[in-house]
């Protein structure tokens, strides 16, 4: 699967969860790769410069902002290892979505790696070096070649090299991924057991109570009680907001 995303974009703060419960179901049956890109406007302005003159500036400038920084930093994030990136990701989206802060700053940027617990000094090397560059250019070559303009974007490909890929543009209900999965592998795949929930924050560090009761085939309240326990054993917190309650790794 290959999950096309922008940090920017509140369509794809609404696929995570999507994603998120794929895996806990179905993740024996595929593996992930996420390519990172933004929307055309912000790539055009982008472009004028390269990206390496790009983060350069940033660097020596930390009050500096450009839309396309935050898709940098989660390549950067990716050098200390897929999981960093992948939490560095869901803390940018926090930062905007939550908190509404200006994830564009790099100094912003800076904070957030420092919140994920990623070693910061490499981080910001890693965000100027040609390498990061490079990276995120190989991201946006993949989104051109896909022919993806929508953000989020699934590409599904099975094992079959001559089957042609599955392309889903923007957010559908779950059941539809179930489906296209199921079309994918030619039988109807096993829901395999979800980890202890421990294990589960260990992974994604944040979640809500809708998606624990949706991985357990409890109810929320069911949910609630057990997400309170580890609340006492302070091993996780509680941030309610108005539509959703969300819990996370404590110290996260």
């Amino acid at each position: 699967m290959y999950v096309f995303l922008d940090p920017l974009c509140s369509a794809c703060w609404e696929m995570q969860p999507i994603v998120r419960k794929l895996q806990v179901q179905y993740g024996q049956y595929f593996t992930i790769r996420t390519v990172l890109s933004t929307q055309l406007s912000n790539l055009n302005t982008v472009c004028k410069t390269s990206i390496e003159e790009k983060t350069k500036i940033q660097c020596e400038f930390p009050d500096i902002e450009h839309t396309v920084f935050p898709s940098i930093a989660v390549k950067a994030a990716e050098f200390q290892g897929r999981r960093a990136a992948l939490r560095f990701f869901n803390k940018i989206q926090e930062y905007l979505f939550i908190k509404t802060k200006n994830v564009t700053s790099f100094s912003v940027l800076q904070e957030i790696a420092s919140k994920v617990n990623i070693d910061v000094d490499e981080f910001t090397q890693d965000f100027k070096s040609k390498e990061c560059a490079r990276s995120f250019q190989s991201d946006l070559s993949i989104t051109s070649e896909m022919d993806v303009t929508t953000f989020p974007s699934i590409v599904f490909f099975n094992e079959n090299i001559e089957d042609e890929g599955i392309k889903v543009s923007g957010v559908y209900p779950y059941e539809i991924y179930v489906q296209i999965l199921q079309e994918m592998l030619y039988e109807k795949p096993e829901v395999q057991e979800p980890p202890a929930l421990e294990k589960l924050f260990d992974r994604f560090h944040s979640l809500t109570t809708n998606e624990i009761a949706s991985y357990y085939y409890i109810s929320e309240q069911q949910a609630e009680r057990e997400l309170k326990k580890l609340l006492l054993l302070q091993k996780v917190e509680r941030l309610v907001l108005p539509d959703v309650v969300i819990w996370r790794l404590k110290n996260n």
